[in-house]
């Protein structure tokens, strides 16, 4: 949602609704983890307000363990957390579970996933970042083809049916290829938005990974 119109977000979010989009991820940037600031609680708020689907809230926030209850609260759904972000991980992603959301970490573009081996039972999901964050619009790093299936390779050995989210790039270019790795949540903001039918370009990428 950081590439809707903010003049016009209850259309934006009214779209999704009626699109074949899963989930509204709803980027939270603080200008200190992240140089950029984006929006927090009370866009959050209206957003729920007409969503019909669930919320994937992303802090890329500094101690984000100071505001779970209060997006929780706000209606987030999902919520994940940067590892590089919270020094006591473990204790954050049980926050976020007493709060009644799913818990996930998120890696910046190069931390590697073997820092999850013994945290990741606790996650219902792993975003992996295929950008620097902090801004959209941003070209896909290559390198996280790699770094899906590490991960993937890491969770199966695991026995584990762990989400593996991208965001960063994604396109009608890349989202296959993505999927084939291991993926199965995609990210994008500036491919759907900035294209002359939103709509259509949500069931081309669908249509294009085929059911996950």
């Amino acid at each position: 949602m950081l590439a809707a119109d903010f003049a016009n977000l209850q259309r934006d979010v009214e779209l999704v609704n009626n699109s074949e989009a899963d989930w509204f991820h709803i980027d939270v940037m603080d200008g200190h983890f992240v140089p950029n600031i984006s929006y927090g609680m009370p866009v959050i708020k209206a957003i729920k307000k007409h969503a019909t689907k669930p919320l994937d809230v992303h802090l890329m926030i500094e101690k984000p363990e100071r505001y779970i209850q209060e997006f929780a609260d706000v209606g987030a759904d999902i919520i994940t957390v940067h590892y590089e972000s919270t020094v006591h991980l473990h204790r954050t992603l049980a926050q976020i579970e007493n709060a009644g959301c799913k818990a996930g970490v998120v890696l910046n573009l190069t931390t590697p996933v073997s820092v999850l081996e013994d945290i990741l039972p606790k996650c219902f999901m792993v975003l992996l970042m295929s950008i620097n964050p902090g801004f959209g619009g941003q070209k896909f790093e290559e390198m996280t083809y790699a770094k899906v299936k590490k991960l993937r390779k890491m969770a199966n050995d695991q026995g584990l049916n762990t989400h593996i989210e991208i965001d960063g790039g994604v396109s009608n270019k890349n989202a296959k290829q993505l999927v084939e790795a291991g993926a199965d949540v995609l990210v994008a903001g500036s491919y759907i938005f900035g294209s002359d039918n939103p709509t259509e370009t949500i069931a081309g990428l669908k249509k294009l990974v085929g059911p996950t």
